[in-house]
Protein backbone atom coordinates (compact mmCIF):
# COMPACT_ATOMS: atom_id res chain seq x y z
CA UNK A 1 0.00 0.00 0.00
CA UNK A 2 2.80 1.97 0.73
CA UNK A 3 4.21 2.55 -2.96
CA UNK A 4 1.48 4.20 -4.13
CA UNK A 5 1.82 6.84 -1.87
CA UNK A 6 5.31 7.44 -2.41
CA UNK A 7 4.74 7.13 -6.12
CA UNK A 8 2.10 10.25 -6.35
CA UNK A 9 4.11 12.00 -3.13
CA UNK A 10 7.60 11.54 -5.29
CA UNK A 11 5.52 13.19 -8.21
CA UNK A 12 4.42 16.34 -6.40
CA UNK A 13 8.07 16.72 -5.34
CA UNK A 14 9.53 16.21 -8.59
CA UNK A 15 6.93 18.73 -10.16
CA UNK A 16 7.71 21.31 -7.42
CA UNK A 17 11.58 21.00 -8.47
CA UNK A 18 10.49 21.30 -11.98
CA UNK A 19 8.48 24.86 -10.89
CA UNK A 20 11.69 25.93 -9.38
CA UNK A 21 13.92 24.85 -11.95
CA UNK A 22 11.51 26.58 -14.35
CA UNK A 23 11.62 29.61 -12.40
CA UNK A 24 15.41 29.59 -12.41
CA UNK A 25 15.70 29.10 -16.76
CA UNK A 26 13.68 32.47 -17.25
CA UNK A 27 16.43 34.10 -15.05
CA UNK A 28 19.73 32.12 -16.56
CA UNK A 29 19.47 29.75 -19.18
CA UNK A 30 17.91 26.45 -19.16
CA UNK A 31 21.27 24.84 -19.35
CA UNK A 32 22.98 26.39 -16.71
CA UNK A 33 19.72 26.08 -13.74
CA UNK A 34 20.22 22.26 -14.81
CA UNK A 35 23.80 21.92 -14.18
CA UNK A 36 22.96 24.03 -10.82
CA UNK A 37 20.56 21.67 -10.02
CA UNK A 38 22.26 18.67 -10.88
CA UNK A 39 25.15 19.96 -8.28
CA UNK A 40 23.02 20.88 -5.25
CA UNK A 41 21.11 17.67 -5.42
CA UNK A 42 24.29 16.32 -5.25
CA UNK A 43 26.19 18.37 -2.00
CA UNK A 44 22.21 16.86 -0.60
CA UNK A 45 22.60 13.62 -1.25
CA UNK A 46 26.53 13.84 -0.30
CA UNK A 47 25.03 15.27 3.35
CA UNK A 48 22.60 12.54 3.68
CA UNK A 49 24.78 9.87 2.66
CA UNK A 50 25.71 9.46 6.68
CA UNK A 51 21.73 8.75 7.65
CA UNK A 52 21.20 6.40 4.59
CA UNK A 53 24.59 4.76 3.71
CA UNK A 54 25.83 3.26 0.82
CA UNK A 55 27.40 0.30 -0.98
CA UNK A 56 29.75 0.69 -3.19
CA UNK A 57 29.13 -2.35 -5.25
CA UNK A 58 30.80 -2.36 -8.95
CA UNK A 59 26.07 -3.27 -9.72
CA UNK A 60 25.42 -0.12 -8.12
CA UNK A 61 28.03 1.95 -9.53
CA UNK A 62 27.82 0.61 -12.76
CA UNK A 63 23.46 1.40 -12.92
CA UNK A 64 24.11 4.58 -11.50
CA UNK A 65 26.08 6.13 -13.62
CA UNK A 66 24.12 4.40 -16.67
CA UNK A 67 20.86 6.11 -15.24
CA UNK A 68 22.71 9.68 -15.10
CA UNK A 69 23.67 9.79 -18.54
CA UNK A 70 20.18 9.05 -19.35
CA UNK A 71 18.84 11.54 -17.02
CA UNK A 72 21.18 13.99 -18.61
CA UNK A 73 19.88 12.96 -22.16
CA UNK A 74 16.81 13.08 -20.93
CA UNK A 75 16.93 16.20 -19.96
CA UNK A 76 18.27 18.04 -22.97
CA UNK A 77 15.70 16.58 -24.86
CA UNK A 78 12.83 17.66 -22.82
CA UNK A 79 14.07 20.69 -23.02
CA UNK A 80 14.64 20.88 -27.16
CA UNK A 81 11.42 19.66 -27.62
CA UNK A 82 9.14 22.10 -25.72
CA UNK A 83 11.37 24.85 -26.61
CA UNK A 84 9.82 23.84 -30.20
CA UNK A 85 6.63 23.14 -29.31
CA UNK A 86 3.87 23.01 -28.66
CA UNK A 87 3.89 22.08 -24.94
CA UNK A 88 0.39 21.17 -25.03
CA UNK A 89 0.83 18.11 -27.18
CA UNK A 90 4.77 17.61 -26.43
CA UNK A 91 4.28 17.87 -22.44
CA UNK A 92 1.80 14.71 -22.41
CA UNK A 93 3.02 13.20 -24.89
CA UNK A 94 6.18 12.86 -23.44
CA UNK A 95 5.02 12.35 -19.75
CA UNK A 96 2.79 9.10 -21.22
CA UNK A 97 5.68 8.02 -22.80
CA UNK A 98 7.80 7.86 -19.90
CA UNK A 99 5.36 5.98 -18.00
CA UNK A 100 4.63 3.56 -20.69
CA UNK A 101 8.17 2.27 -21.39
CA UNK A 102 9.13 1.37 -18.10
CA UNK A 103 5.66 0.17 -17.46
CA UNK A 104 6.16 -2.04 -20.57
CA UNK A 105 9.40 -3.27 -19.70
CA UNK A 106 8.11 -4.09 -15.55
CA UNK A 107 5.03 -6.25 -17.48
CA UNK A 108 7.31 -8.53 -19.39
CA UNK A 109 9.51 -8.80 -16.14
CA UNK A 110 7.08 -10.33 -14.72
CA UNK A 111 5.14 -8.05 -12.47
CA UNK A 112 1.34 -8.37 -12.29
CA UNK A 113 -1.55 -7.31 -10.91
CA UNK A 114 -4.85 -8.10 -9.16
CA UNK A 115 -7.78 -6.61 -11.87
CA UNK A 116 -8.11 -3.28 -9.87
CA UNK A 117 -4.46 -2.66 -10.37
CA UNK A 118 -4.83 -2.77 -14.06
CA UNK A 119 -7.89 -0.16 -14.06
CA UNK A 120 -5.92 1.63 -11.23
CA UNK A 121 -2.56 1.99 -13.98
CA UNK A 122 -4.90 2.60 -16.92
CA UNK A 123 -6.55 5.39 -14.73
CA UNK A 124 -3.07 6.62 -14.08
CA UNK A 125 -1.67 6.58 -17.90
CA UNK A 126 -5.35 8.78 -18.84
CA UNK A 127 -4.87 11.48 -15.76
CA UNK A 128 -0.86 12.02 -16.78
CA UNK A 129 -2.72 13.08 -19.84
CA UNK A 130 -5.35 15.43 -18.44
CA UNK A 131 -2.58 16.43 -15.82
CA UNK A 132 -0.08 17.70 -18.32
CA UNK A 133 -2.49 19.39 -20.82
CA UNK A 134 -1.34 22.68 -20.93
CA UNK A 135 -3.80 25.13 -22.63
CA UNK A 136 -2.32 27.24 -25.29
CA UNK A 137 -4.03 29.95 -27.68
CA UNK A 138 -3.09 29.26 -31.03
CA UNK A 139 -1.52 26.24 -30.67
CA UNK A 140 -0.35 24.41 -34.07
CA UNK A 141 0.37 21.32 -34.98
CA UNK A 142 3.75 19.94 -33.75
CA UNK A 143 6.74 19.25 -36.10
CA UNK A 144 8.33 15.64 -36.65
CA UNK A 145 10.99 17.23 -34.98
CA UNK A 146 9.01 18.09 -31.90
CA UNK A 147 7.50 14.73 -31.81
CA UNK A 148 10.90 12.72 -32.51
CA UNK A 149 12.35 14.68 -29.40
CA UNK A 150 9.75 14.42 -27.52
CA UNK A 151 9.20 10.85 -27.47
CA UNK A 152 13.02 10.78 -26.94
CA UNK A 153 12.64 12.30 -23.86
CA UNK A 154 10.03 10.53 -22.49
CA UNK A 155 11.76 7.21 -23.60
CA UNK A 156 15.18 8.31 -21.62
CA UNK A 157 13.35 9.38 -18.32
CA UNK A 158 11.69 5.69 -18.73
CA UNK A 159 14.77 4.09 -19.17
CA UNK A 160 16.18 6.14 -16.43
CA UNK A 161 13.17 4.29 -13.81
CA UNK A 162 14.59 1.19 -15.27
CA UNK A 163 18.18 1.59 -14.89
CA UNK A 164 17.40 2.98 -11.09
CA UNK A 165 15.65 -0.23 -10.74
CA UNK A 166 18.20 -2.27 -11.61
CA UNK A 167 20.09 -1.45 -8.73
CA UNK A 168 21.44 -3.54 -5.90
CA UNK A 169 18.96 -3.00 -2.66
CA UNK A 170 21.63 -3.20 -0.46
CA UNK A 171 23.16 0.22 -2.26
CA UNK A 172 21.65 2.62 -0.13
CA UNK A 173 21.94 6.06 -1.98
CA UNK A 174 25.20 4.91 -3.86
CA UNK A 175 23.29 4.86 -7.07
CA UNK A 176 21.92 7.97 -6.62
CA UNK A 177 25.12 10.05 -6.03
CA UNK A 178 26.54 8.27 -8.84
CA UNK A 179 23.40 9.54 -10.78
CA UNK A 180 23.98 12.81 -9.73
CA UNK A 181 27.87 13.24 -9.98
CA UNK A 182 27.41 12.03 -13.61
CA UNK A 183 24.53 14.17 -14.16
CA UNK A 184 26.33 17.26 -13.62
CA UNK A 185 29.44 16.36 -15.27
CA UNK A 186 27.70 16.43 -18.33
CA UNK A 187 25.58 19.59 -17.89
CA UNK A 188 28.80 21.64 -16.98
CA UNK A 189 30.73 19.83 -19.76
CA UNK A 190 27.58 21.25 -22.05
CA UNK A 191 27.64 24.66 -20.06
CA UNK A 192 31.47 24.83 -21.54
CA UNK A 193 30.84 24.00 -24.77
CA UNK A 194 28.18 26.58 -25.14
CA UNK A 195 30.04 28.96 -23.20
CA UNK A 196 33.68 28.16 -25.78
CA UNK A 197 30.74 28.68 -29.02
CA UNK A 198 29.67 31.78 -27.37
CA UNK A 199 32.52 33.64 -26.81
CA UNK A 200 33.10 35.53 -30.07
CA UNK A 201 29.28 36.51 -30.32
CA UNK A 202 29.94 37.82 -26.72
CA UNK A 203 33.29 39.77 -27.88
CA UNK A 204 31.45 41.04 -31.14
CA UNK A 205 28.42 42.37 -28.18
CA UNK A 206 30.89 44.16 -26.12
CA UNK A 207 32.09 45.77 -29.43
CA UNK A 208 28.72 47.13 -30.40
CA UNK A 209 27.82 47.76 -27.04
CA UNK A 210 24.70 45.31 -27.33
CA UNK A 211 23.65 44.63 -23.78
CA UNK A 212 25.27 41.32 -21.85
CA UNK A 213 23.46 38.20 -20.78
CA UNK A 214 22.57 37.91 -17.35
CA UNK A 215 25.19 35.71 -15.97
CA UNK A 216 24.68 33.02 -12.99
CA UNK A 217 23.63 35.23 -9.76
CA UNK A 218 19.82 35.84 -10.88
CA UNK A 219 18.52 32.49 -10.90
CA UNK A 220 21.59 30.80 -8.28
CA UNK A 221 18.61 30.28 -5.19
CA UNK A 222 15.75 28.83 -7.19
CA UNK A 223 18.25 26.75 -9.14
CA UNK A 224 20.34 25.45 -5.97
CA UNK A 225 16.53 24.73 -4.14
CA UNK A 226 15.56 22.69 -6.95
CA UNK A 227 18.20 20.64 -6.99
CA UNK A 228 17.67 20.11 -3.39
CA UNK A 229 14.46 19.21 -3.19
CA UNK A 230 14.65 16.88 -6.96
CA UNK A 231 17.47 14.62 -4.66
CA UNK A 232 14.62 14.44 -2.17
CA UNK A 233 12.19 13.38 -4.76
CA UNK A 234 14.75 10.87 -5.96
CA UNK A 235 15.40 9.35 -2.87
CA UNK A 236 11.29 8.94 -2.45
CA UNK A 237 11.67 6.97 -6.09
CA UNK A 238 14.48 5.14 -4.77
CA UNK A 239 12.60 3.87 -1.65
CA UNK A 240 9.62 3.23 -3.57
CA UNK A 241 11.37 0.88 -6.29
CA UNK A 242 12.89 -0.72 -3.44
CA UNK A 243 9.63 -1.76 -1.94
CA UNK A 244 7.75 -2.15 -4.55
CA UNK A 245 7.08 -2.29 -8.49
CA UNK A 246 8.46 -0.41 -11.73
CA UNK A 247 5.66 -0.05 -13.23
CA UNK A 248 3.51 1.08 -10.27
CA UNK A 249 6.33 3.71 -9.61
CA UNK A 250 7.16 4.93 -13.19
CA UNK A 251 3.11 5.42 -13.79
CA UNK A 252 2.80 7.66 -10.49
CA UNK A 253 5.97 9.13 -10.83
CA UNK A 254 4.53 10.55 -14.76
CA UNK A 255 1.81 12.68 -12.62
CA UNK A 256 4.92 15.41 -11.93
CA UNK A 257 3.38 18.14 -13.97
CA UNK A 258 0.87 18.27 -11.30
CA UNK A 259 3.58 19.50 -8.64
CA UNK A 260 3.99 22.15 -10.83
CA UNK A 261 0.66 22.92 -11.64
CA UNK A 262 -0.58 23.17 -8.40
CA UNK A 263 2.66 25.41 -6.83
CA UNK A 264 2.09 27.67 -10.19
CA UNK A 265 -1.67 28.42 -8.71
CA UNK A 266 -0.30 29.18 -5.77
CA UNK A 267 2.44 31.19 -6.38
CA UNK A 268 2.06 32.48 -9.77
CA UNK A 269 -1.93 32.84 -9.48
CA UNK A 270 -2.40 31.08 -12.37
CA UNK A 271 -5.42 29.25 -13.30
CA UNK A 272 -5.36 25.43 -13.33
CA UNK A 273 -7.69 24.22 -16.32
CA UNK A 274 -10.66 22.43 -15.89
CA UNK A 275 -9.08 19.64 -17.47
CA UNK A 276 -6.05 19.59 -15.24
CA UNK A 277 -8.76 19.14 -12.36
CA UNK A 278 -10.02 15.88 -14.07
CA UNK A 279 -6.69 15.14 -13.91
CA UNK A 280 -6.20 15.59 -10.37
CA UNK A 281 -8.85 13.79 -9.37
CA UNK A 282 -8.36 10.45 -11.31
CA UNK A 283 -4.76 10.75 -10.48
CA UNK A 284 -6.07 10.42 -6.70
CA UNK A 285 -8.73 7.37 -7.82
CA UNK A 286 -5.87 5.63 -9.62
CA UNK A 287 -3.47 5.46 -6.41
CA UNK A 288 -6.41 4.82 -4.21
CA UNK A 289 -7.06 1.69 -6.40
CA UNK A 290 -3.41 0.76 -6.62
CA UNK A 291 -3.34 0.82 -3.03
CA UNK A 292 -6.14 -1.05 -2.32
CA UNK A 293 -5.34 -3.88 -4.94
Amino acid sequence: MLTPVLGLLGALVYGSADFLGGLAAKRISAVRAAGLSALSGLVVLLVLLAVFGAHWSPSAVLWGALSGVAGAVALSLLYASLAIGPMSILSPLTAVVSAVVPLTWGVLHGERFAPLGWVGLGLALVAVVLVGFIPERGAVRPRPRGLVMGVGAGAFIGVFLILLDQTPDDSGLAPLVLNRAVNATIMFATVGVIWLASRRRRRLADATGAPRAAGWRPGLPLAIAGGAVDACANILLLVGLRIGNLSVMSVLTALYPAGTIILAAIVLKERIAPIQWIGLVLALAATGMLAAA
